[in-house]
């Protein structure tokens, strides 16, 4: 029989344990920081799955990535709101 591939919940895991010794190196905010990307590509786990064709960190950056340009679009909108209202 063949072998099992990881999900991509495992390779998540795998990727993240792989730094773990970067994280500590990290001062505490940053570590945060850090813990904060990797909740941000947890909310991507199940479109990662799809991505077969990259590797698998890859696409856990480009999940983290996404979840940070929605914030900046966030922020963007709230802006030119604001700008409106002082115009």
């Amino acid at each position: 029989m063949g072998r099992t591939l990881p999900s991509a919940t495992q390779l998540m895991l795998q990727e993240e344990a792989a730094l773990a010794r970067f994280r500590r190196a990290l001062r505490r905010r940053d570590q945060l920081a850090f813990d904060d990307l990797f909740t941000a590509a947890q909310k991507h786990i199940s479109a990662a799955a799809y991505a077969a064709h990259a590797l698998p960190f890859e696409t856990f950056l480009m999940s983290m990535l996404l979840e940070e340009h929605k914030e900046v679009m966030r922020l963007r909108q709230i802006v030119a709101r604001l700008e409106e209202m002082h115009a």
